[in-house]
């Protein structure tokens, strides 16, 4: 078994690793100053505030706290774990792992310490055992023949059996340490209310799900018979199981082919399989759910087409319009996108196997492309016969057209409009406001939630181990999610720009100056701010933002933070020494404010005495009133 990999060559490894290189292949970056920006992968946003610093080789985002080296970067956006990670960064460096030798007990401790990926390894051999040894297994090799799958497919794709009983799994794998926890933490068993545990798939057909690199990572079971239901079941979210992220297929499509001219997304594991066995290799499904810009940005790395593969129906035409926008904000010049509806009552299953490869294929060919079909929807949502439905196409279209990246694409798109609206590109783009797409309701996924709990008296008794709480063992937790925030750039929001991307610069500040900043220029915040980062423990960027973070104030400061404020004034000013202009920028901010503060007194006083006539006003006050009305008129 392989040893531990040194530390002295993982630190040696990140020095050699550009992190913008590594970032940059996988996420688009735009250079801004010093540092490179894009929205962040690890949680949905509208504007960039995922921040990546070459200098310092670290990645941070402020709008979800996500940050870390390019190892960190790979282990939370590619699902591996830290030695697939250090595997991945060696090869991209071109250098191979060296791995220091294991003690004895060392080799038998990790030999019998069973991952998550071993079990569900294991569930695969055992549904596959049942499905040719089982008492019942007859009725789903019928299913199996009847489908037109050949045993090379069912190996290939590892199909597999999960017998009709409550504890199969749990009876199956009750000798293994930790067994039953194991079995919890990836979904494969229930616990009801009651603390009775039984299985999730009953007499089903299995699919088992695999990543990139071959591991099963879930199950998808489908009935054998009408009457059950849910027609398909999904593993559920697991820490190896990330369903917006993971494509079924896609794992035995890169086994049977090289290089793809595209890649074909259906709806269906038995669609995967049916066009496989047909040879159709180059299909793959989505789990349950709509097709995500995550699958999108995956398959775009491994081919230059999309073709998407949809029933004819009102729902499969729902399901294209959410690909095509999760399509439009990825695709780059050189990239294309498909759309294949497929005959009234057919799906790819019955379609390949009534029309056969060449035909399904010259379908593919044929498929609609993504302009026509934008533009085919956009005619539906307004009369270009008439100029007010010109004008309400030119406002929707734009809302679409608006997420494709700069490009060759997006000027056409633009072109394509002005050819229907009868008006020029700049016309349409100064005069027309872009309207936010509306899409249907998305169809909520059904097939991952869990059949209904047993009644205890079908179950057979045992007695309840105690478990402790399940860790990943890769150490991943799920990202935080937040919506975009704007923000209003009013002379405290810069000085508290300059504060979060120079923290050491609070602690020039004089605390006792800031009392003079009037209450309604954001005295309490801008206080607050430059008190904690006097007392945070570090004063670098990442850390004494963390620790405004740990206050409350993430929500607050996120905006102001990545924004282009910086990065606009350093380009302005050309200045060598971005601290130095920092430094007298942020002066210059706090004397405006400072010197607002009379003029903020005179008209708080101005009100009360004047307008609101309040009682509670001292003598005191009003000669301070008089005073500044006297030095106003001077």
């Amino acid at each position: 078994m392989a040893g531990l990999i040194p530390n002295d060559f993982i630190d040696d490894l990140l020095e050699r690793t550009d992190i913008v290189e590594i970032i940059g292949h996988r996420v688009p970056l735009k250079k801004k100053g010093k540092d490179h920006w894009a929205c962040c992968p690890f949680h949905n946003e509208k504007s960039p505030s995922f921040s990546v610093n070459s200098t310092k080789q670290f990645y941070y985002c402020f709008g979800c706290g996500a940050s870390g080296t390019a190892l960190k970067f790979l282990q939370e956006y590619e699902r591996l774990s830290f030695p697939e990670a250090v595997e991945e960064l060696a090869r991209a460096a071109g250098v191979e792992v060296p791995r220091e030798e294991q003690s004895p007990a060392q080799k038998e401790k990790q030999r019998r310490r069973r991952t998550l990926y071993d079990l569900m390894d294991s569930c695969t051999d055992y549904f596959g055992h049942q499905l040719y040894n089982h008492p019942s297994a007859p009725e789903a090799q019928q299913y199996v023949l009847g489908r037109g799958l050949s045993e090379e497919i069912v190996q290939r794709y590892r199909i597999g059996y999960a017998p009709s009983g409550w504890q199969n799994l749990i009876q199956h794998f009750a000798s293994a340490d930790q067994g039953r926890e194991q079995l919890l933490a990836t979904g494969m068993i229930i616990r009801n209310d009651n603390g009775r545990e039984y299985d999730r798939f009953r007499h089903r057909l299995m699919f088992p799900i695999r990543d990139i690199r071959g591991r099963t990572i879930a199950f998808g079971g489908r009935v054998l018979t009408p009457d059950d239901k849910p027609k398909y079941l999904n593993s559920p979210e697991t820490p190896i199981f990330h369903k917006g992220h993971e494509l079924y297929g896609l794992y035995e499509a890169r086994q049977a082919l090289r290089n793809f001219d595209n890649i074909i997304i259906v709806e269906g594991y038995m669609d995967v399989v049916a066009l496989a066995q047909h040879g159709v290799k180059n299909a793959v499904a989505t789990l349950g759910t709509a097709t995500s810009r995550t699958h999108v940005q995956r398959l775009f790395k491994l081919t230059p087409e999309i073709v998407f593969c949809f029933d004819g129906d009102e729902a499969g035409r729902r399901a294209a319009l959410r690909a095509l926008e999760n399509t439009l904000s990825e695709i780059r010049d050189g990239q294309q996108a498909r759309f294949l509806f497929l005959p009234e009552g057919e799906d790819p299953d019955t379609l390949v196997r009534k029309e056969g490869f060449e035909a399904f294929m010259r379908r593919v060919r044929q498929a609609q492309s993504l302009p026509d079909f934008l533009f085919q929807h956009l005619q539906t949502q307004a009369d270009v016969s008439t100029l007010d439905g010109k004008a309400r196409l030119a406002s929707v279209a734009r809302g679409w057209i608006d997420q494709v990246p700069e490009g060759v694409l997006h000027q056409l798109l633009l072109q394509q409009l002005s050819n229907l609206v009868g008006l020029p590109v700049d016309q349409i783009l100064k005069s027309y406001e872009p309207v936010k797409p509306a899409l249907p309701e998305q169809r909520r996924d059904s097939g991952s939630q869990p059949p209904d709990f047993p009644p205890d008296e079908a179950m057979p008794a045992y007695a309840d181990p105690g478990y402790g709480a399940y860790e990943d063992p890769d150490g991943y937790e799920a990202p935080v999610r937040r919506k975009g925030l704007g923000v209003q750039f009013s002379i405290v929001h810069r000085c508290l720009a300059w504060l979060i991307r120079y923290p050491e610069l609070a602690r020039e500040l004089d605390l006792e100056r800031l009392t003079q900043v009037p209450e309604q220029e954001g005295k309490p915040l801008l206080t607050q701010v430059v008190k904690l980062l006097q007392e945070a423990p570090r004063a670098d960027v990442y850390h004494a933002f963390d620790y405004l973070c740990q206050h409350g104030l993430r929500a607050t400061l996120a905006p102001i933070a990545a924004s282009d404020y910086l990065w606009l004034e350093e380009h302005a000013h050309g200045e060598t020494d971005p601290v130095t202009l920092a430094r007298t920028e942020l002066e210059k901010l706090i004397g405006a404010l400072t010197k607002r503060a009379p003029d903020a007194e005179y008209e708080s006083l101005k009100q009360r005495i004047i307008f609101d006539r309040d009682p509670s006003v001292t003598k005191e006050e009003k000669q301070r009133f008089l005073e500044l009305q006297k030095k106003r008129k001077l």
